[in-house]
């Protein structure tokens, strides 16, 4: 049984474009071309369904790079809006119990 890796490597999305072209240009496995590489096959492998998706060629409702990033920036918005509505919310507590003093 192998260890999981906490340490997560991050490559370009020049990377994964031309990996990606490899596998399917070279007529070689993804495991074969991920070896060649320095990357996990399940990594690479993900790259190529991604790259499908992107180029509509996806599962229904699968998201594409776009959508993803875009989801992502967007739930951190509601995040940032949510923190600040509960610091208004006391504020505003904190002001209305002072006026009734």
């Amino acid at each position: 049984m192998s260890k999981k890796s906490n340490t997560s490597k991050r490559y370009t999305a020049e990377f994964k474009r031309d990996a990606v072209a490899l596998v399917r240009s070279s007529g070689r496995t993804v495991t074969e071309v991920a070896r060649e590489l320095g990357v996990s096959a399940e990594g690479l492998r993900n790259w190529v369904k991604q790259a499908e998706v992107d180029q509509g060629r996806g599962p229904a409702g699968a998201l594409t790079t776009a959508e993803r990033e875009e989801l992502v920036r967007l739930r951190r918005k509601v995040r940032e809006q949510e923190q600040t509505i509960e610091v208004l919310g006391k504020a505003t507590a904190s002001f209305a119990e002072r006026k009734t003093k």
